[in-house]
């Protein structure tokens, strides 16, 4: 599976890069809104918004950007692990 991270915190992208892949999930991390963000994101399963640290242009961006996909898309207000946690157990199950 697939999955884009925006927002979060920028300390963090290696822990939720790990979490990741300890899911056996491939993921993007976009912690800051950059340039040219809409060729980075590709096409993801799972689309995760850490909504407390991210910008509402980098939202409307990234919703136009999956608009006619089957993207799942999870808002989350916290960044922190656990939050993450919960949310790949909710779409992915159990770690490997």
């Amino acid at each position: 599976m697939s999955i884009v991270i925006l927002g979060g915190n920028e300390c963090m992208e290696r822990r939720y890069k790990d979490l990741c892949d300890s899911y056996r999930c491939q993921s993007k991390i976009f912690t800051k809104p950059g340039g040219g963000l809409r060729k980075k994101m590709g096409r993801a399963d799972l689309m995760i918004f850490f909504t407390s640290t991210m910008s509402h242009k980098m939202v409307q961006g990234a919703m136009s950007e999956i608009k006619g996909q089957n993207t799942v898309i999870e808002r989350c207000h916290s960044s922190s692990l656990s939050a993450l946690r919960g949310i790949l157990e909710k779409h992915v199950g159990s770690p490997a």
